[in-house]
């Protein structure tokens, strides 16, 4: 599998995204890109670390010993593969079975557009200021919309709105209000914790916990949107890391509001860790999911499930904390990552 990958970025597109990926090595390290070159190369054949990985783990500045104890985009998959029944993937992949499988654990109105007609919509939108609406499929936030109810003339006009086939959404859902403490370091977005579970033996694990941010004046907390996430400890509840952005960028305070991470803390954490292995444990074969969580002044409740865990958050490099991967926690569970 390494070497079909291998191939795949010699060629085309890849080949030039490579390209860059060795320029930017150059610049942050001085190294040749040349040695980087054959060093990218050798790490996709060994350690199935894609250019990728290799720049945002900061894998030139690691020795072998420390590369090998890293989960890579190839080893996570294989990983996915072997705890996932894929007949479930879809409960994940679209939104409005996930909300009607998790119901008791999503803390707020979530109405399925083709199971209402208008009198049920008049009935939801009544009192509410704003509301989301959201496809059944999608990721990192696209095509999600919140609608300030005002801004159309009528009920009717807003129902017309939404049901419009090219806008494509599924699901509406009334807007979670965060708990201060949450939305303090950012309110212009829903801020999550994202945490990842293993279940072994009918036994629920938690990997690693971020949290995520929105930035730039966006509503969602997505890396991809410009967001930035932080090393969370769930054991004494705060963020323990520097926030990290998709490009690279590291902060020690929010740029928007100044607060500091590292030390910041959270509530509940002993109910997040309680929610989150309940909900690992509601399909028994699909054992591997990372878990987006927020915080209401009532306690945390979950906003999705991810079917592809992300694998990047948790090994983003800190200065001051030891190159060590997540696979010797992955395997101390007694679950063997494959190479």
């Amino acid at each position: 599998m390494n070497f079909k990958y291998l191939m795949r970025v010699l060629g085309g597109a890849s080949f030039q995204k490579m390209g860059k990926a060795i320029n930017t090595v150059h610049e942050k390290s001085g190294k040749s890109k040349f040695t980087t070159f054959f060093d990218m190369l050798g790490c996709s054949l060994r350690y199935g670390a894609g250019y990728n990985d290799y720049i945002i783990f900061e894998f030139y500045k690691m020795n072998g010993k420390q590369r090998k104890t890293y989960m890579t985009r190839m080893k996570n998959n294989r990983l996915i593969t072997t705890m996932n029944d894929p007949q479930y993937t879809r409960i994940f992949d679209e939104k409005n079975l996930f909300d009607k499988k998790f119901a008791e654990f999503m803390g707020r109105e979530i109405i399925d557009l083709a199971d209402i007609g208008y009198p049920e919509f008049e009935t939801f939108v009544k009192g509410k200021e704003y509301f989301f609406a959201k496809p059944y499929i999608g990721e990192s936030g696209k095509g999600i919309e919140k609608i300030r109810v005002a801004d159309f003339e009528s009920t009717e006009k807003l129902y017309e709105y939404i049901k419009q086939p090219e806008k494509n959404f599924g699901v509406i859902e009334e807007v979670i209000v965060q708990h201060p403490d949450a939305a303090r370091i950012y309110p212009n977005s829903l801020n999550c914790l994202r945490i990842v579970t293993l279940v072994v033996n009918g036994e629920a694990h938690i990997l690693y916990a971020v949290f995520k941010m929105g930035n730039n004046g966006h509503f969602v907390d997505n890396l991809e949107s410009g967001g930035l996430a932080c090393h969370f400890d769930l054991d004494k509840g705060e963020i323990v890391g520097r926030g990290h952005t998709s490009a690279l960028v590291c902060y020690d305070e929010h740029p928007a509001t100044g607060i500091k991470f590292v030390g910041y803390k959270l509530p509940f954490k002993d109910e997040i860790k309680a929610l989150v292995k309940k909900a690992a444990l509601v399909i028994p074969s699909f054992r591997y999911v990372g878990w987006d969580v927020c915080l209401t002044p009532n306690g945390p409740c979950i906003v999705e499930g991810n079917d592809f865990p992300a694998y990047d958050f948790p090994q983003l490099p800190d200065d001051d904390k030891p190159r060590i991967g997540l696979i010797p926690k992955i395997e101390a569970l007694g679950v063997k990552v494959k190479k």
